[in-house]
């Protein structure tokens, strides 16, 4: 059986893809640094505000940074080898494939349901080959079993698939923690299933 270090080395060769460093996007992101991935491309351009600080990977020192900036501050305080990327920029339908060419697996977290929708079809149409990752209902407390991960081919759907954000379903950490892990999860999942298999793969 691999060890951690196995783990590390093997993933350390590889490029991931997150599109939004919010809820998801900032979580999936620390989980991928401390699991060992060699580079992170990080695409954003929203500031840190205080009620991003109840599922966000940020803190109350960075109120008002770009997103991106605290971020990879952040995430270089937990591996600070670690190759982080970052865009302080709005993902259009034209600049997504100038800024994630290179990825092995492609993560999606936005907050708004149209540019899921067009990272989803530009990917099926542009990068088939590549993994996409996506966020798919989160909101809420409890009910932390409806949270499961759907493969479609090479989309592979984390979330109740349900449960929108709205005034009285926010979004909390915990249910929010649960899809990015489970995205985390994918993605490391993915990578290592060239060399282990897909005995452990979601």
């Amino acid at each position: 059986m691999p060890t951690f270090d196995d783990i590390k080395s093997i993933l350390s060769h590889y490029t991931v893809g997150i599109a939004g460093a919010g809820g998801l996007g900032s979580n999936v992101a620390q989980a991928l640094v401390r699991s060992g991935v060699g580079r992170l491309i990080i695409a954003d351009f929203d500031v840190v505000s205080e009620s991003n600080l109840n599922r966000q990977f940020y803190f109350a020192d960075q109120l008002g940074r770009y997103k991106v900036e605290a971020l990879k501050e952040n995430l270089l305080r937990i591996r600070p080898s670690a190759a982080i990327d970052i865009h302080n920029i709005c993902l259009t339908e034209q600049n997504i494939p100038l800024i994630f060419p290179t990825v092995d697996v492609m993560v999606e977290a936005f907050d708004v349901a149209e540019m899921k929708r067009v990272l989803i079809e530009l990917f099926a149409s542009t990068f088939p080959a590549i993994p996409l990752v996506v966020g798919n209902g989160m909101a809420g407390w409890g009910n932390s079993n409806s949270m499961a991960v759907r493969e479609m081919g090479n989309l592979y759907l984390c979330g109740d698939g349900v449960s929108e954000v709205s005034v009285n379903l926010p979004p909390i950490a915990p249910r929010v923690g649960i899809c990015a892990s489970q995205q985390a999860n994918v993605v490391v999942s993915l990578l290592l299933s060239k060399y282990f298999g897909n005995e452990n793969n979601p």
